[in-house]
């Protein structure tokens, strides 16, 4: 067993946080306060090539996988850009990643090549208002109507759709069936362009240089080369999507709290009172180094995630668990380092506020910390379905 950091990687997280030190703390402040896209940072990835990281090389990609994207998406986190700096381009690598595996050869080669050079913004459709973390009840259909389908519905919680060209969206193209509740879904790869659709930002708590949105269908005629995968098997398409969205944000949960232990770490250094540091006190140094376990351990498992599914092999216990870990340690890391700052922890000057904010976010998205309990309760323990 080798724990020793891939060069690969350590060189993705070197190259990294050299570019994102060019967006400093206030950069991120403005965006999140003024609800503006970061287009200056997402240029500057672009530029360097790093948007298609995990994109297959014949593609124009780096072809480096998931473990390489997931170091990336953590490094930016870390550097205090936190999932407004994170979200812009996680969804080209985890939404996409259904492309790479499932779309057709002319799909790939008209979509991947602009995805990895920037031309291309791709947002994911899954969640409907009756429909977050039970996918089998999503009620936007699709009909054939020759060699087009007629597409009506609503997604909720659209992150960038807004600034995408493309949705990869999941529909129903069978009813459901109470014997096989994922058979009949099926993934679009929908041009937003089409008439029919509307957006509508949805306003949040935080990360908010990032939209999330409302997006409608109203007869949108979708030419049936959009199909991703075979038609009414796209659960098992969606995976590809799925499992490598919990490693992500695993890994930008981890980030965060890395950001914000060492943001406390600093300030318990400097700031004194009763004439010495406040961090030689237990009651400060204590928590931050709980912090600190917690995110160690949770980084196990993200990065054993990553490796799995790089390789071939079944993570889905494996991405469930890392994002249960990695959200809780983020979160108590962003809570403790709040406390630390004490009175000014509240104020937006030292960003621990949005580092809170974002990391709750973890704990809701892109599924619930019950839901994920709920996976392993069934399908590693073998209880009984609870829901």
């Amino acid at each position: 067993m080798d724990f020793t950091v891939d060069d690969d990687l350590e060189t993705v997280r070197r190259a990294i946080a050299e570019l994102a030190a060019g967006f400093d703390a206030e950069y991120w402040e403005r965006h999140d306060r003024e609800h503006a896209f970061p287009w200056e940072f997402y240029t500057t990835l672009a530029d360097a090539g790093w948007l298609g990281i995990s994109i297959p090389e014949e593609y124009g990609g780096g072809g480096l996988g998931v473990a390489a994207a997931s170091v990336m998406v953590e490094t930016l986190a870390r550097s205090g850009g936190a999932m407004n700096a994170c979200t812009p381009v996680h969804l080209g690598m985890f939404g996409m990643n259904i492309v790479a595996k499932h779309g057709s050869e002319r799909m790939r080669r008209e979509t991947l090549t602009r995805v990895a050079t920037g031309d291309l913004h791709a947002c994911f459709g899954v969640t409907e208002p009756d429909a977050g973390t039970d996918t089998s009840r999503i009620r936007t259909r699709a009909e054939r109507d020759g060699e087009h389908y007629v597409v009506n519905g609503r997604k909720v919680w659209i992150s960038k759709a807004g600034e995408s060209e493309v949705i990869v969206l999941a529909v129903r193209t069978a009813p459901r069936r109470d014997d096989a509740p994922m058979h009949g879904i099926s993934i679009l790869l929908v041009d937003m362009a089409t008439p029919g659709i509307s957006v509508t930002p949805i306003p949040k708590m935080g990360r908010n240089a990032v939209a999330s949105n409302e997006v409608s269908f109203d007869d949108v005629r979708v030419p049936v080369s959009a199909l991703v995968g075979a038609e009414h098997e796209g659960f098992s398409v969606l995976l590809d999507g799925l499992n490598p969205e919990r490693i992500l944000i695993a890994h930008e949960a981890l980030g965060i709290g890395r950001a914000a232990v060492d943001a406390a770490v600093r300030y318990a250094k400097e700031r004194t009172v009763f004439d010495r540091p406040i961090g030689q006190n237990q009651g400060i140094a204590f928590p931050l180094a709980e912090a600190t376990a917690r995110l160690d351990a949770a980084e196990l498992v993200c990065r054993k995630a990553a490796w799995l599914y790089d390789n071939g092999h079944r993570c889905a216990r494996e991405a469930n668990t890392a994002k249960y870990l990695a959200a809780d340690a983020g979160f108590f890391a962003a809570d403790r380092a709040m406390q630390t700052f004490g009175g000014m922890g509240y104020a937006e000057e030292y960003g621990i506020p949005r580092y809170f904010r974002e990391a709750r976010l973890m704990q809701i998205a892109p599924v619930s910390q019950e839901l994920v309990l709920a996976f392993i309760a069934q399908n590693v323990l073998g209880l009984p379905k609870s829901y």
